[in-house]
C-alpha cells in the first residue's frame, strides 16, 4: 500500500492539470471506490471547473476545484494517479478520469481498495481535517507521542506505529524502518517503552518521514542502500548494520522484519 512518500509522488502526477478546466468526467459509477459519494454529483459539479491545487496528508490526497468542489483520494493497495495525453480512452481499471484539453488525469485501481470522495462547500471537508497531526508538524511532539502510546499501551509497538490517527502516513515498510533505526523490537508493548526508547521513536519517525519525502516524493527514487527496506523482503535478508540475519513474523496483522541483535527485548 502506498505510504507517505509514495502518496506525495502520486499527488504530483496531476500537476500538469493545475489551472486548467475539466472538459469531461469519465467514471465507473457502480464501483465501490465511490462509496459514500454520488458519482452523478461528481460529474455535474466538476465538469467545466478548474483544478486549483492539491494537498497530501498521510495516505490521503485532496484536490480543490473552482466553485467550491473537492475530491479526496485514497489509493488503497493498488491505486495510482497518472497523466495521459489528450484523447485518452480509459481502460478496465481506470475508474476515474478527468479529461482536459491537453491531457487526461487518471485514477487507476485494479483491486478497488482505494476511494474517491466528493465534497461541495466553501471550505475543505470535515473528513479531511479529521485524524492525527502530520508528522512534520509541531503538534507531533513528545507530549502527543506519550499520550498516544499510553492509550494503546497493550498493543505491540509495530501495530501502534501503523495506526493512522497517531502515525499519519506510516505503513508497513516505514514502520519496520523506524523501529529498526530506533532499536526497538516490534513485539514490545507500546506502554512498556522507556523514556529513552520513546525519544528515539520520535526522532526516527521524523527522520524516516522527512527523508522518504525528500528522496521518494519527487521522482520515486530508491532510499539509500543502507536502509532496511532493501533487505526487508528478501528471503535471506540481513541487517544493514552488521549483516546478521533478519527475523520475520506477523505482528499487528502485517509481515514484519527486524534484527534481533539491534532490536533486543529488554526485560525490566
Amino acid at each position: 500500500m502506498p505510504e507517505l512518500a509514495e502518496v506525495e509522488f502520486f499527488r504530483k502526477q496531476w500537476d500538469p492539470g493545475l489551472g486548467r478546466k475539466i472538459a469531461a468526467v469519465q467514471l465507473h459509477p457502480r464501483k465501490r471506490i465511490f462509496r459514500g459519494s454520488d458519482p452523478r454529483k461528481i460529474v455535474e459539479h466538476l465538469t467545466g471547473r478548474r483544478l486549483l491545487r492539491s494537498h497530501a496528508r498521510g495516505k490521503r490526497m485532496l484536490f480543490e476545484f473552482s466553485g467550491g468542489n473537492w475530491i479526496g483520494i485514497h489509493l488503497g493497495m493498488t491505486g495510482k494517479l497518472r497523466t495521459e495525453p489528450a484523447g485518452f480512452r480509459p481502460e478496465k481499471h481506470d475508474h476515474f478520469v478527468l479529461q482536459q484539453t491537453r491531457q487526461a488525469l487518471v485514477f487507476r485501481d485494479a483491486r478497488l481498495f482505494g476511494r474517491v470522495r466528493f465534497h461541495h462547500g466553501r471550505t475543505e471537508p470535515a473528513w479531511w481535517r479529521a485524524g492525527g497531526p502530520e508528522i512534520s508538524s509541531d503538534k507531533f511532539d513528545r507530549a502527543f507521542l506519550n499520550g498516544f502510546l499510553d492509550r494503546h499501551g497493550r498493543a505491540p509497538i509495530k501495530a501502534v506505529v501503523l495506526m493512522q490517527n497517531g502515525f499519519s502516513g506510516i505503513g508497513n515498510w516505514m514502520a519496520d524502518e523506524i523501529l529498526w533505526r530506533a532499536k526497538i523490537a516490534p513485539s514490545v508493548l507500546a506502554g512498556a517503552l522507556s523514556s529513552a526508547q520513546r525519544a528515539r521513536l520520535l526522532r526516527e519517525t521524523r527522520f524516516v518521514a522527512s527523508e522518504s519525502l525528500r528522496i521518494i516524493g519527487p521522482n520515486f527514487s530508491d532510499p539509500p542502500a543502507n536502509w532496511l527496506i532493501h533487505q526487508k523482503w528478501k528471503r535471506d535478508g540481513v541487517c544493514p548494520r552488521h549483516r546478521s540475519a533478519l527475523r520475520k513474523g506477523t505482528i499487528g496483522g502485517r509481515t514484519t522484519a527486524w534484527c534481533p541483535r539491534c532490536q533486543k527485548i529488554i526485560i525490566r
